[in-house]
């Protein structure tokens, strides 16, 4: 219950945990069982606090879903909660954009490719990119 004081956690990442502090497989699994069951840990709770968390931090989808996945959690879960297509992302990726180099547009291929990879290992989209630095407003399905 320590654990689940401090934040939330994926069931297999306090699986995981419990394995690493000397627990038997079979008995963490069926602990952590009870805890969802319970709803004292959730899938879907970590991972809209998780999703919350990095956006704040500025982070973008393909990191936030890359984490997600490293942690355990379900494809079908992380789909709810995450969706790239969504038109927040484009707003949020330009909004860290102009956090780090301003309001202008870069000026040359190589600022704007510096740009670019700033804005990649943030973890957003290339679609997503493209449209922060020419400033695109429309969105195509």
């Amino acid at each position: 219950m320590d654990l689940l004081a401090r934040r939330e956690h994926s069931c297999w990442e306090l699986k995981t945990k419990l394995i690493n502090k000397g627990w038997h497989e079979q008995t963490a699994e069926q602990v952590v069982t009870q805890l969802a069951a319970e709803r004292l840990v959730s899938d879907h709770r970590f991972a809209e606090n998780l999703v919350q968390a990095r956006r704040q931090r500025g982070h973008g989808p393909v990191r936030i879903r890359k984490e997600l996945s490293d942690k355990g959690v379900a494809d079908d879960i992380i789909d709810k909660w995450l969706d790239p297509r969504d038109q927040d992302w484009l707003d949020h990726v330009r909004s860290v954009r102009e956090k780090k180099f301003g309001k202008e547009e870069p000026g040359d291929f190589k600022e704007r490719a510096r740009q670019a990879r700033f804005l990649q290992y943030r973890g957003y989209t290339f679609e997503q990119i493209q449209r922060a630095l020419n400033n695109n407003d429309l969105m195509d399905d």
